[in-house]
């Protein structure tokens, strides 16, 4: 007879908690709790909400859930928890069928066991030296991951015992299967105890999986995630291949090419919308964050801001997006990759509403292109890949947005004033082709101020722009000020709007009820060591 879990509605809003309580809800411990906060992660998966409880209680487990679900933690919280550190044995042994999943795995319960002295993660697996594993393995490892044939060189070699095995995963059984792997299965499992805990995961549960399930498993408790379908037709989606260090850089060029609407950007974790709000703020751009750690009010206010066109950008995690319906938002950027495939779903569909075209933007890292093919292969979508723009690009696509804005100027007419002005120069002996090319050069200019590192020029509703008598020639940079500003006067960085570097000048909009005591304040200080002027 085979149990089944309570399956958790994907519209239910998570309750008003923290996510350590979330955490803590699963019945697990404080140690473990401490790597997930470190980590970042704000509630558990639906698959972990599952397997979780039923792993710690010693249940044997069949979970149906796809690569990205977040099933690693699933079956990594409970090995974590249930290891004995001080025993130096293989306690649990996890099966894969490849190596780069292999890894993955491994790195993962590296972290889940950060804060539980004592205990060793091993990933096994071809292509690496044997030797070098041997060596490894004759030091003690409570925790194997390793590919099937490369498990089984180690057994048949004698320098890995399965004896004291006290727990198994089949992680990706179906592929392991459809790799030919059974009979290398088997014959793993045959070297364990009978009495082990047995967790299974499969993204399909085949005939073949119920079979060998049967066969090592006893009275499983089955769960599952279940995904929704994509419905958003509208929505062109896109890759860029980048390092993790220049995805902030990515990011604030293709804000530069969007013009207007607002953009909602995606991050795993709580520090990482932190730290991306942080670098958009000091580059110029009007961003806000929301994550779960914020209160309600925190949260309503930034929303408010969001709706009213006050902030361009919105840095927010999965959980914090729940209810965020707003019809204007243009471009959705993935600055991390989803855990759940769902998750993509949910958020490339904030735009494209409507009726609207959309766009959303991902950001893959080398070592992410799996994950990225199974969000493909769940979406049945195309996701093309593109190069990140140059800023040659930038400016090559501002120049044109300034040139569609001039024919609309000149279709609309009421030109005459502008004319005569223009007259007066060209009696100084310019050319009209002349004056045109400075003008747009400095349009150009203008824009670049804040966008050669990513910026806006817009003005924030509610804000003073304040000018000071230094910029790039002077080597200052936004974070200059804004370090300066915040530290001098008192005010929260947060509090301050747009902010934009020139040759030899820079402004940084102000809270307009502070404006004459930052002007006062701001009058008698440095910044990189040179006095400055401020004025309205």
């Amino acid at each position: 007879m085979t149990d089944t879990a309570p399956e958790r509605r994907e519209d239910e809003t998570a309750p008003e908690s923290g996510p350590t309580d979330r955490f803590t809800a699963l019945g697990l411990s404080e140690s473990v709790i401490k790597a997930i906060t470190a980590l970042g992660f704000e509630e558990p998966t639906p698959i972990q909400q599952q397997a979780v409880p039923a792993a710690l209680a010693g249940r044997d487990v069949i979970g149906q859930a796809q690569t990205g679900t977040g099933k690693t933690a699933a079956f990594g919280m409970p090995l974590v928890e249930k290891v004995n550190p001080a025993d130096r044995n293989v306690q649990a042994i996890i099966l894969c069928p490849t190596r780069e999943l292999a890894v993955q795995v491994a790195e993962e319960l590296f972290k889940l066991a950060r804060f539980r002295r004592g205990i060793t993660v091993v990933p096994i697996y071809g292509g690496q030296p044997i030797e070098r594993q041997m060596t490894v393995l004759r030091k003690g490892a409570q925790l194997v991951i390793g590919t099937p044939g490369r498990v089984l060189d180690h057994i048949h070699r004698g320098t890995l015992l399965l004896d004291k095995v006290r727990f198994a995963v089949l992680d990706e059984a179906d592929e392991m299967l459809d790799m030919g792997f059974r009979d290398d299965i088997t014959e793993i499992l045959d070297k364990t105890p009978s009495d082990r805990q047995t967790l299974l995961f499969s993204a399909t549960i085949s005939p073949e999986i119920r079979a060998l399930a049967q066969r090592y498993l006893h009275d499983p408790v089955e769960v599952r995630s279940v995904h929704r379908e994509l419905t958003v037709p509208l929505t062109e989606q896109v890759y860029f291949e980048v390092r993790e260090s220049e995805k902030i850089e990515a990011l604030s060029r293709l804000l530069d090419l969007s013009e207007g609407g607002r953009a909602l950007v995606f991050c795993n974790t709580k520090r990482n919308v932190d730290e991306v709000v942080s670098q958009l703020r000091a580059r110029g751009y009007s961003a806000e964050g929301l994550h779960g750690d914020m209160k309600q009010s925190q949260r309503d206010r930034v929303m408010a801001r969001f709706r009213a066109g006050a902030i361009d950008v919105l840095v927010a995690t999965d959980v914090a997006a729940r209810g965020i319906d707003v019809e204007e938002i243009t471009t959705v950027f993935n600055f991390d990759l989803p855990q759940d495939e769902e998750y993509y779903v949910h958020r490339i569909g904030r735009t494209g509403r409507a009726g609207r075209t959309g766009q959303a933007f991902t950001f893959v890292t080398g070592r992410e292109h799996w994950k990225l093919r199974d969000i493909m292969k769940y979406t049945k979508t195309k996701i093309v890949q593109r190069q990140v723009p140059s800023l040659a690009d930038v400016e090559e696509v501002r120049t044109h947005m300034f040139e569609e804005r001039l024919r609309r100027a000149i279709a609309e007419g009421g030109l005459e004033r502008y004319v005569a002005r223009l007259e007066r120069l060209m009696l100084e002996g310019f050319s009209s082709l002349e004056i045109a090319a400075a003008l747009l050069r400095l349009q150009n200019d203008e824009a670049a101020g804040p966008t050669e590192q990513g910026g806006r020029s817009r003005a924030t509703p509610g804000t003073v722009r304040l000018v000071i008598g230094a910029g790039r020639n002077q080597s200052v940079r936004p974070r200059d000020i804004l370090g300066a500003f915040a530290g001098e006067t008192g005010i929260p960085g947060e509090s301050f709007g747009l902010i934009q570097v020139d040759d030899d000048r820079s402004s940084i909009e102000v809270p307009e009820a502070e404006a004459d005591r930052v002007i006062e304040i701001m009058s008698h200080r440095r910044i990189k060591g040179r006095g400055i002027t401020v004025t309205r």
